[in-house]
């Protein structure tokens, strides 16, 4: 027996085979054989219900025969593979003249093929080769969730709360994603505010004091320096500074083997969410003294917000010239309709956002399509209208901004019912997405595109009219037109985004 076989019962818990062959006494000899190697072994002999055991089960490796009634393997494979691209799958064949060609094993995502003989030695190598690469897709599953989980917790870091409070914070999230592991958080302490210095630690950390002031001393007299990676003793040190460069603390963490790149990368980004945490705790405890610099801290980060929302809006107008202006003016016509019913600053603020990002979705949309000049085709338009549904994914993956990705999704339902991409109708559709589907369609109709000038205010106005109850909220559509009635005015305040399109710059014509 391999010296690195897993035990008998925790291989049972951890992999489980499907073995699928249209000979039962195949099937039942690879259930005995693997069984007795301590995989769990499920048999199927009909090919449609394994298909089926595999949608409804969980199952890591999948061995079929090739030749099988009233399907083939390779049938029952791309089946398969049409709603699961993780299941690992060995062709298993006792008629080398029939097997599959290498082409179709490789389009089909098939991780190795067996000739049938009387050992199932080889069988067992192939077994063996997907379940370390199992272990290995675990593994980085493993540290994906955990990492997203402590980024998704970042806001219990802002919570009012003592230094050491803090850290026990900091190490409760680290131990959720590692369970054993070793880490520790060294705070310098500020004499000019009489707050001492604060350790906690956790594993071989626990009590290792002097190794984690050793290293904050040693980065305190150097200049501002990145997060420094000792890969010979698996070892992260990431400095926690603050926004003057002026190191706080330093946060220290032991990695177990296989911790992937990108992890290193999150867990940098956190410690700069750790350090901006302890610069608000440290405030916080001046407010009395120094009341200026607290509202200077809340101003940063607001302004931190901001570049955020300038940051993502740039990336869409790096892919749409058209949008360019388009989203501040349907943000700053949404929030002045959403002032004329009476909404309070949360949804305004949220509207002005959606608004904002509304043409996010577009990021997800090929430039040639985006950029073609002539018209597009039925299918290319088909395309278009997949960015709701796209820019509501994009801001979903983010907790800040999920509470607006259901408007942006539904910016261009219609009010009959008649929009994409749900069919939603009425107030069905999110009430930010109704106001935003009218200022938008304003905005586009008085807009100048390569392919056509714009129709001018009072036919984009009778327009409006034209599609209140239909395409549009009518009530939604009567606040609209009562702004308005000062459009000169309302257009002095966004001069600014009516910026010219370069000639040699196009947007595509919607057929």
């Amino acid at each position: 027996m391999r010296k690195n076989r897993i035990g008998k019962q925790e291989r049972q818990q951890q992999y489980t085979i499907l073995a699928l062959d249209d000979d039962r006494i195949m099937t039942e000899t690879l259930q005995s054989y693997f069984e007795n190697s301590g995989f769990r072994v499920d048999i199927e002999n009909d090919p449609y219900a394994a298909i089926e055991r595999v949608r409804r089960g969980q199952y890591d490796i999948l061995l079929l025969d090739f030749l099988m009634d009233p399907i083939c393997g390779d049938e029952v494979v791309a089946q398969i593979r049409a709603f699961n691209q993780e299941l690992f799958i060995i062709l298993l064949t006792g008629h080398k003249s029939m097997a599959p060609p290498i082409r179709t094993i490789r389009e089909l995502d098939i991780q190795g093929y067996y000739e049938k003989s009387d050992r199932f030695d080889q069988l067992e190598l192939l077994v063996e080769s997907c379940v370390k690469s199992i272990d290995q897709m675990r593994t980085i599953r493993k540290y994906r969730d955990g990492l997203q989980d402590i980024l998704d917790s970042t806001p219990l870091l802002y919570q009012l709360q003592p230094l050491s409070s803090l850290l026990q914070v900091v190490l409760d999230q680290i131990r959720r994603m590692l369970p054993d592991a070793s880490a520790c958080v060294y705070l310098g302490g500020v004499p000019s505010m009489e707050i001492p210095p604060v350790y906690q630690g956790i594993g071989r950390y626990e009590s290792n004091l002097c190794l984690a002031r050793e290293w904050y001393l040693k980065l305190a007299d150097q200049e501002y320096v990145p997060a420094q990676r000792n890969m010979a003793e698996r070892q992260l040190v990431l400095p926690l500074y603050n926004e003057h460069h002026q190191i706080e603390g330093i946060f220290l963490l032991d990695l177990p083997d296989g911790f992937p790149e990108h992890g290193l990368t999150l867990l940098e980004v956190y410690a700069k969410q750790v350090a901006a945490a302890i610069s608000n705790i440290t405030l916080h405890l001046l407010v009395n003294q120094k009341n200026e610099a607290l509202n200077q801290a809340y101003a940063k980060l607001r302004d931190n917000y901001l570049e955020v929302i300038q940051a993502i809006r740039a990336l869409v107008d790096a892919k749409d010239i058209y949008t360019r202006g388009h989203s501040d003016r349907v943000s700053y016509f949404a929030d002045l309709v959403a002032q004329a019913l009476g909404k309070d600053e949360a949804y305004r603020e949220r509207i002005r956002v959606a608004g904002l990002f509304h043409d996010i979705g577009k990021i997800g949309t090929a430039d040639q399509l985006l950029n073609k000049q002539s018209r597009l085709t039925a299918e290319e338009y088909e395309e278009i209208q997949l960015h709701p549904q796209r820019g509501s994914e994009i801001l979903s993956a983010v907790s800040t901004f999920r509470p607006i990705a259901p408007i942006v999704e539904c910016h261009h339902e219609r009010f009959d019912g008649r929009g994409y991409p749900n069919g939603l109708s009425g107030e069905d559709i999110p009430e930010e997405s109704r106001i935003i589907s009218v200022v938008d369609a304003f905005d586009a109709m008085t807009s100048d595109r390569l392919y056509r000038s714009s129709i001018g205010i009072e036919r984009a106005k009778e327009e409006l009219k034209n599609g209140r109850g239909t395409q549009f909220d009518p009530r939604i559509v009567d606040v609209f037109l009562t702004i308005l009635h000062e459009y000169d005015r309302v257009q002095e305040k966004i001069a600014w985004t009516y910026a010219t399109i370069p000639q040699d710059s196009s947007s595509p014509q919607l057929p």
